[in-house]
């Protein structure tokens, strides 16, 4: 398991440092960036994603059904200096949040979610008659789509495409690793949830959703913070290929629009 899985406070910098690098110039392309503005993130766990827009002076909130996310969220923000409302719940229980928000972020949470048809129908209701929604997510097929470099054991941590083996291999190869079933359960899950690009788009063919624009990213802009690592989008013809996108796409970016 690297570092920052377990020193939750870097995680929340090393996020916080890609949202203002690289989230939020991307935003700015298609949707204003200013204080005052109204941002929801779905998903936010600590928050570090919203730490740059708090300091521009929008108005940020987080939501995240992880209590425990949240309250190291208020916890950061405090340090800080910063100003943000987290709540712990579901978000389609804060019906109140309705038709508020310029921005909604929701970076790789889709990818964990098993009713996606459902979050991605409703997800839309919370913004503004002008809002966008930019939303992230790893491409299920490329090396580290399971996200199994939250595991224990360093090989495992650091194997790429492992996620791709049958169900019952691949969970033989955790357990040989000797994850603990937190681990397992998780990775397992997310082997459940899997999330293609063609499976996104086709979501969203259902949904109310439009896309304004998207990036497939062959090195994630995250990578330069966490490895040091120059972010590349994905040429073509690589990008415009169904399926074989997907083994080379570390990182999707969408702006999304309701219909």
């Amino acid at each position: 398991m690297q570092e920052r899985h377990n020193n939750r406070e870097q995680y929340f910098k090393e996020l916080a440092t890609t949202c203002e690098k690289y989230f939020i110039p991307y935003i700015q392309q298609w949707h204003k960036v200013e204080a005052g503005m109204n941002i929801l993130e779905i998903g936010c766990g600590e928050g570090g994603n919203l730490l740059p827009f708090s300091r521009m002076g929008c108005k940020v909130t987080g939501v995240d059904i992880a209590a425990c996310r949240i309250d190291e969220a208020r916890d950061f923000f405090k340090r800080e200096q910063a100003e943000g409302v987290f709540i712990a719940d579901d978000i389609f229980n804060q019906t109140d949040l309705q038709h508020q928000y310029d921005i909604i972020i929701c970076h790789d949470v889709i990818e964990h979610l098993y009713n996606k048809d459902i979050f991605m129908s409703r997800i839309g209701a919370y913004l503004n008659d002008d809002g966008v929604i930019f939303m992230s997510f790893p491409a299920w097929m490329m090396p580290f789509g399971g996200h199994q470099q939250i595991c224990h054991n360093k090989l495992l941590s650091h194997l790429p495409f492992v996620h791709l083996l049958p169900r019952a291999l691949y969970k033989g190869v955790i357990n040989m690793f000797g994850e603990d079933k937190g681990c397992l359960d998780e990775l397992m899950s997310i082997k459940s949830t899997q999330m293609t690009i063609e499976n996104f788009e086709s979501l969203l063919k259902k949904a109310n959703l439009a896309i304004h624009n998207k990036v497939l990213w062959f090195v994630n802009p995250h990578y330069q913070t966490k490895f040091g690592l120059t972010p590349r989008k994905l040429c073509a013809p690589f990008s415009s290929i169904p399926y074989v996108r997907d083994f080379f796409s570390t990182s999707c970016f969408y702006i999304l629009k309701n219909k």
